[in-house]
Parts: structure tokens; sequence; C-alpha cells
């Protein structure tokens, strides 16, 4: 394993401006095992070792939520054909089939509602979109626990946003109940290492770190994001991926029509369909 300095380097692309000895002082195993990530796309046939699925499950369970209320589930899908299901519905990506594991998180305001139904509660605040931001965060807290869980044990994740392309057919395939809802999923297997995928840079922390209030400096954050323009593209070309636009370029792209969210742009008639009556 690297040490932590050059880890820093690797995930802002440049030398870090942190003293040596303050890193010295904050490596754990932890930290660098968070510092080395990377999407795993390239998975080994091999099965995960047995009780993998309830370790990692614990893990995401331990994370931070909300009052306690647990808005959130998770569904794991390890038959080979459901998973080349999901697999086309999430953008035709192959390493969904390859990996031994896929896992979807899930808003899951329907336990709130069976319980509060058991104690003749009216549920009213089911009906809010503060209930839904939370069993949101609530996943993705839960998920990045289970993410990090992964990749200290030696295995490869790689998250799916692509799971919200066709959500309504998707939450058919998965027998999801009313007030359920896919968020995204995570594809987790053994990396295969020969394919060569390595940490991918960051914006620089000055872009994305505030300091006591927000630093609203057009100039400066044009400058961040043309010098990470550079580092990404750099990267991008030591990968074999010359000519792929610049980050800038390709994130306005990302957001320029509503061809380009891919089908989640009825997300909200999704949500509603699913009795997500969202005010």
């Amino acid at each position: 394993m690297a040490d932590i300095t050059t880890l820093l380097d690797a995930r802002y692309g440049s030398n870090t401006s942190t003293s040596g000895d303050s890193i010295s002082e904050a490596a754990n195993l932890t930290i660098k095992t968070l510092l080395e990530h990377k999407s795993a796309r390239h998975f080994l046939p091999s099965p995960l070792v047995p009780v993998t699925l309830e370790i990692l499950v614990a893990a995401a369970q331990s994370a931070a939520t909300s009052s306690n209320l647990q808005t959130w589930s998770v569904v794991a899908v390890s038959d080979p054909e459901r998973k080349d299901a999901l697999a086309t519905l999430s953008g035709d990506q192959d390493f969904i089939r390859q990996a031994p594991l896929f896992l979807i998180f899930c808003a899951d305001l329907n336990r709130l509602t069976r319980v509060s139904q058991q104690h003749q509660q009216p549920a009213e605040g089911l009906e809010y979109i503060e209930m839904f931001l939370m069993a949101s965060l609530d996943a993705a807290l839960a998920a990045q626990n289970a993410a990090v869980a992964a990749e200290s044990l030696g295995l490869g994740i790689c998250y799916v946003g692509a799971v919200r392309n066709r959500a309504a057919e998707l939450a058919s395939l998965l027998h999801l109940p009313s007030r359920v809802v896919a968020l995204f999923g995570m594809a987790v297997g053994k990396p295969d290492l020969t394919a060569g995928e390595e940490v991918k840079p960051r914006l620089p922390l000055d872009e994305v770190l505030h300091r006591e209030v927000w630093d609203d400096n057009a100039g400066a954050q044009a400058e961040h994001v043309q010098a990470y323009d550079q580092t990404l593209d750099k990267f991008n070309n030591s990968q074999g991926r010359e000519g792929v636009a610049l980050w800038s370029q390709r994130s306005a792209q990302r957001v320029s029509t509503l061809e380009r969210l891919s089908g989640r742009h009825v997300l909200r008639d999704v949500l509603r369909g699913r009795d997500f009556n969202l005010k």
C-alpha cells in the first residue's frame, strides 16, 4: 500500500501542499483505503466469500441515520439472469453482469407507512420532500459505508446511477412495493487488476473547500477548473483515452439537454406513480 503522501498526490493529480509531518500523524489504514478508492469496471469471475453480503449490509447499517428512522433498504442481486436484466435497464453496462453481486440501494418510506398504519397515525410527514430527501441521504450514507467495507476486504465497487434511467421498469423487475424507489446501484466483486484502472484525480481541494463562509470568487474558480481540465486530460491520456473532452466541456454537455438525462427527467412522474406524493 502506498504512503499517504503518494495517495494524496494521486487524488489531486499534483503534489500536495500539506505538511509531511501532519500527513504522517494523520495516516491510518482507514484513510488510506478511502484515498485509494477507484471505480472498478472489470471484475474477476471469483465468487464472494460467504457472509460477505451480510458484513457489507451490517457496515451499511452502522452509518448515521436521521432520527434513527432508517428510511432505506437494499436489494442484493446475484442471479445471472436478473443481473443481465438489470444491466440492460441500467445503460447496458457489462460490468454489472460480470460482478458477482449487484446491490440496489432504495429510498424506503414503505416501512414507515406500515408502521404508521399499525399505530393508527396519519403519516402526513411522509408526503413531503423532506422525507424523500432524508431517505436518499440515509441510503447514500449507508452505501458509502458498504463501499469502504468492501474495499477494505480487497474488493472493488462501482456505483451505478443508471438504475434511474428506466426506474419504473426496474421497480417492476425487483417487485418494489409502494413508496420504495431505486436510487443507485453498486457492483461488488474481486477487481481485475490487469485492467489498469487507476485513481482518478478530483477537483482541487481549494475549489470544494470553503473556510468559514462561501468564497464566491469566480476568477479563482475559473483557474481551479482550468487546472483540473489539464490534470484530468493528462490522466485520461495516461489511461489510453486520448481525445476525451475536457472535464468542463463534458460536464456542461452532460446537463445541456433532456436527452442527456438518459430517461431520468421523468423521475417526478415515477415517484408519483409509486405513491411518493411529495409536497
